[in-house]
């Protein structure tokens, strides 16, 4: 399939149904239930997240989990240091699943939300994030395969 018809095949699977239509996806809404793009100049601290691979197949993020306080922006900075691409998705659960499904059709999805990175081996990139409401999320790598390897982890906002 061409890349002009992948693109048009994942945005009309986009707009087929509601899967995004909480601002995950570019042209979405800028808050989500997870909260909203924030202001590297209120972020409170910095989070610094590696993604690799273990020489026994497993794929994770370190530190695993993140925390934060309702309303606290966050510098998130990932950084890859595997040996193949890796992604960090940072949404509702739910979210993430449909997504993981989506991605299973369409391998090479890219992305341009707010709340995502797709990193290549080496590479760093950042999120900041402002922390809106308080509930379990969830970050993810939804490259097919990498879920299923341990490529997730809760991030955990208390009230």
């Amino acid at each position: 399939m061409s890349r002009m018809m992948m693109t048009a095949a994942v945005g009309l699977s986009l707009m087929a149904g509601p899967a995004f239509a909480t601002g995950s996806h570019a042209g979405g809404h800028d808050e989500m239930a997870v909260g909203k793009p924030g202001k590297a100049a209120k972020a409170s601290r910095t989070v610094k997240i590696s993604m690799k691979e273990t020489d026994d197949g497993r794929m994770l993020y370190e530190p695993s989990q993140i925390v934060a306080k309702k309303g606290e922006t966050i510098r998130i900075v990932v950084t890859n240091t595997g040996e193949t691409d890796h992604e960090f998705i940072l949404d509702e659960m739910a979210k993430n699943a449909e997504h993981k499904k989506l991605m299973e059709k369409f391998p090479e999805m890219e992305h341009e939300d707010p709340n995502a990175l797709r990193l290549a081996p080496g590479k760093s990139g950042e999120i900041v994030w402002t922390f809106s409401n308080p509930g379990e999320f969830e970050f993810a790598c939804l490259i097919p395969g990498h879920y299923e390897s341990g490529m997730h982890g809760p991030v955990k906002v208390s009230g």
